[in-house]
């Protein structure tokens, strides 16, 4: 009997009602089963997901599945990054309140999550822009400040004067303001920060142990903690400057002084300072040089540039002079503001060098002596071995490490440096000049100074009755928000009007999930208890700063007692981004983007070209990249999942590449995917008449056993295959057995099975179900309905193999005659001594090797190898 064709989108939505209905996702936290704790990165309600999301929430959702089928108690929550400046532009520009614009887009993004079909527990569902959430982290900042962890200083920060606002370094693009356009100032602004630099070294040494992420996310975290280890040299002006008679240089590569030619100050270096009001031209330099922003990626993508302060140094060790020069490329916040440049060894300095006329003096032999460099400069690493020039320090010829140790000691033996451990890692500005962000709980008094908020009277609210439209932060504007009574004195006060950085919002959300509706941060046991993140799943785009921000904060929240660990993330997986190709319209390269709904791709003879699906114009097709509304590359998750199904998109999502790589997405890779969806349905389908009434065993010999065999093996191996992560394997597999399920099932339809082989098949088929649940559970729950099964996949359990039959009967042994690999042996995996030596002596190479004549010695390990010696 011919069967239907599965129709995805009724049985998608009864199941997703079904299982809201019955609550089976939400989490029992007095469950007695171990805890598995999986977690996405949460995401932002723009108001539309993109495939980008279907493919990080597939991928966490099938660990979810698989993990609660193994046993687990699973928590697999989800909620909202709300905050940020990008609700307060939607604002200006649709007229409407950053709430009403946000909650708007929670609602379509929900709707869109829960038609994929996702196990997640929205019982727990919070939005940080839920004034119940940034209550907590408002409590979360004040035991942070009672602690010391918190701080207020003035600092360097970027600022829009069109916006009247600071900007992060990435809303700084080529010196002006990503919304205004205006030149970007720097100014001394009063800011809050996070300490978190003081647990700069234990962030760095953790690293180490943790084993569960990605190497190359360790790496970036390491580059941006950026520990070095050198040392704070004087360089005695030769003519003092009113109170200033040194400059200290911080240098990690000491052992290059011998190439110091220069001097480089930052223009916010006392020393430049002391001079500008005397030098009009120096000020408008370091002017023209604050624009570029604060962050050393602004610096080193800037065009190198420098101004002679006339002003010159004695070298330390050495009978001259240096000139000192103001650099934009030097950064203030960083070592002491100052380097010494050595053009021979460092590609920056000698580019400097080179625009500027300044000299060019080599450390090591293997350049030579004082010669100018041609093509690059000479950076060893600290591994390599050089031969030093004038035997500086005593040294001749070491390591890069030991000459950097070697020199530090000589330094400070003579009282001429000081050895020092810097970070890069700068303290965590969290003070924000916007309205649609956490209010920062504290309260200025002219005659207590800075008071904090009394717990008993949080939340500090957002004020609902704001204006927009003016340039600047919106809480300043409001006529009456930000007064307030001291809460210490009664007297006229004023609140904290700056908000927090919205990475403070991300930096603990994991720990509220454990416990959301808790009166207090966190409930400590419960949250001990479930963290850390068993498997934290996100894009790399965040693998530093949201990283690490969330291990600081876990340490500060274990400092104030909310939480009992260090590490927040035990597994980290860093998935691939989905590109699509890219299409315009053929007008020399200035046509238009084309969105993929528009486009008909057709191929003849091999050769692929694109029209336009409505208008028949020609199209070019052009290269394959990350999905952008700008290149109009975007496919539509809702289009997706209308036509083909959720568990189509989730499938090929999985399907098409290892996760942690790019996966493109192709209509006809999407089409390969329904096609597997329909066939399962089918096969099994077919089938299910004859097996309803038909006990599961596996088959003792022939086709049944084969069937038998390939299900069992297929359990052990997926099931190790999403253990790793490695879903595309665990896709592979399941083709496999279809293939090889389909003959036996279609005798079982045809009535031509026996019944060795018809409960062979049951049990294949029911497994079958049990392994794609994981990655299509509407389809696995529809077909373990349709087998005449009870309950429902979603709370049935992980199938069992057996040991014996995922074991082949015969094993294949290298043969090695003097060692060397010859042949091949395949014989019974039980065969005895006897029956091996036998075999391995009738081979036509072993008798061709030893002339049919005993060899002298036969070395035989059982199952893996047979060395024949002569």
């Amino acid at each position: 009997m011919a069967m239907e064709r599965y129709n995805p989108k009724q049985a998608e939505t009864r199941w997703q009602r079904i299982w809201e209905e019955r609550r089976i996702y939400e989490t029992d936290t007095n469950s007695p089963d171990p805890k598995y704790y999986v977690l996405e990165m949460f995401p932002y309600p723009s108001g539309r997901i993109h495939m980008g999301h279907v493919r990080n929430y597939a991928l966490g959702d099938v660990v979810a599945r698989y993990k609660r089928a193994r046993g687990f108690n699973v928590l697999h929550p989800m909620g909202w990054d709300a905050f940020g400046m990008p609700a307060e532009n939607a604002a200006m520009q649709n007229k409407v309140h950053p709430r009403d614009w946000t909650y708007a887009n929670i609602d379509a993004m929900r709707k869109q999550l829960k038609s994929m079909g996702l196990s997640l527990d929205w019982s727990r569902e919070f939005a940080t822009c839920d004034v119940e959430y940034y209550t907590q982290q408002q409590a979360l900042f004040l035991d942070f400040l009672e602690a010391g962890l918190i701080f207020r200083r003035n600092s360097k920060v970027n600022w829009d004067p069109v916006d009247m606002t600071v900007l992060a370094n990435e809303q700084v693009i080529d010196g002006r303001g990503w919304r205004s356009g205006a030149l970007v100032e720097q100014r001394d602004l009063t800011q809050w920060f996070f300490r978190i630099s003081d647990f700069a070294e234990e962030l760095d040494e953790a690293l180490d142990g943790l084993d569960g992420w990605p190497e190359k996310v360790r790496t970036m975290q390491r580059n941006w903690i950026g520990k070095s280890r050198g040392i704070e040299i004087d360089f005695p002006l030769v003519a003092p400057l009113s109170d200033i008679d040194t400059v200290t240089c911080f240098s990690t590569r000491p052992d290059t002084m011998h190439g110091a030619s220069f001097i480089a100050i930052s223009p916010d270096h006392p020393l430049s300072l002391a001079l500008e009001p005397g030098h009009a031209e120096l000020a408008a330099f370091n002017a023209d040089c604050r624009r570029i922003g604060t962050s050393e990626e602004a610096l080193e993508k800037a065009e190198k540039r420098g101004f002679d302060t006339g002003l010159k140094v004695s070298h330390p060790t050495e009978d001259r002079e240096l000139p000192v020069w103001v650099g934009n490329f030097v950064l203030m916040g960083y070592g002491t503001g100052a380097v010494f440049g050595c053009p021979a060894h460092d590609q920056r300095d000698l580019d400097f060098a080179r625009k500027y006329g300044l000299p060019v003096r080599n450390a090591f032999f293997m350049v030579g002596d004082d010669s100018p460099i041609v093509a690059e400069a000479l950076v060893p690493a600290k591994s390599e071995k050089v031969s030093y020039v004038d035997h500086f320090a005593g040294l001749t010829e070491a390591t890069g490490q030991e000459a950097i140790d070697r020199t530090i000691s000589w330094f400070e033996d003579r009282n001429l440096g000081k050895a020092i451990t810097r970070y890069r890692l700068r303290d965590w500005g969290l003070s924000r000049q916007r309205y649609w962000g956490a209010p920062i709980p504290v309260i200025h008094c002219d005659d207590c100074g800075v008071v904090p908020v009394p717990v008993a009277d949080l939340p500090v609210r957002l004020p609902d009755d704001v204006t927009l439209d003016k340039p600047g932060n919106p809480l300043d504007h409001h006529p009456t928000w930000s007064h307030v009574a001291c809460p210490r004195c009664g007297k006229d006060a004023r609140r904290e009007t700056d908000t927090m950085d919205t990475f403070v919002d991300s930096s603990w959300y994991f720990a509220r999930f454990t416990a959301p509706r808790h009166d207090r941060p966190t409930d400590p046991a419960v949250a001990s208890a479930w963290l850390p993140v068993d498997q934290y799943i996100g894009g790399i785009e965040h693998a530093i700063l949201h990283l690490l921000y969330s291990r600081f904060f876990t340490r500060a929240m274990r400092q104030t007692g909310h939480v009992d660990l260090k590490e927040p993330f035990r597994g980290l997986f860093t998935q691939g981004m989905v590109v699509h190709e890219t299409y315009r319209a053929d007008r020399d390269g200035k046509g238009e983007w084309i969105p993929p709904a528009d486009v008909v791709v057709e191929e003849a003879d091999g050769v692929r070209t694109a029209r336009h699906a409505k208008t028949g114009e020609s199209l070019v097709i052009g290269s394959i990249e990350k999905m952008s509304k700008s290149k109009k590359n975007v496919v539509d998750p809702d289009d997706i999942i209308d036509s083909y199904g959720a568990d189509t998109a989730r499938f090929f999502m999985l399907s098409d590449s290892p996760p942690d790589r790019d996966v493109i997405w192709t209509e006809a890779g999407v089409e390969g995917a329904h096609r597997f969806v329909q066939r399962i349905w089918r096969v099994l389908g077919e089938a299910s008449a004859e097996l309803k009434a038909v006990t599961p065993a596996a088959g003792g010999s022939g086709v049944a056993l084969a069937v038998s065999r390939s299900a069992h093996k297929t359990v052990k191996a997926v099931g190790e295959d999403i253990e790793r992560l490695a879903f595309n394997k665990a896709v592979a597999r399941l083709y496999e057995l279809l293939n090889t399920l389909a003959a036996p099932l279609a005798d079982v339809a045809a009535g031509k099975a026996d019944p060795e082989l018809k409960a062979a098949c049951r049990q294949a088929a029911d497994m079958v179900v049990l392994l794609i649940a994981p990655m299509m559970p509407h389809l696995a729950e529809e077909c373990w309905k349709m087998l005449g099964n009870d309950g429902m996949v979603a709370t049935t359990g992980w199938p069992d193999y057996d040991p014996g039959l995922v074991t082949d009967e015969q094993v294949t042994m290298p043969v090695q005659i003097n060692g060397k690999k010859r042949g091949d042996l395949t014989i019974d995996r039980n065969a005895d001594q006897a029956a091996v030596e036998a075999a391995v002596l009738a081979l036509d190479v072993v008798r061709a090797a030893t002339g049919g004549n005993p060899p002298r010695k036969l070395i035989i390990v059982p199952q893996r190898i047979v060395n024949v010696v002569i």
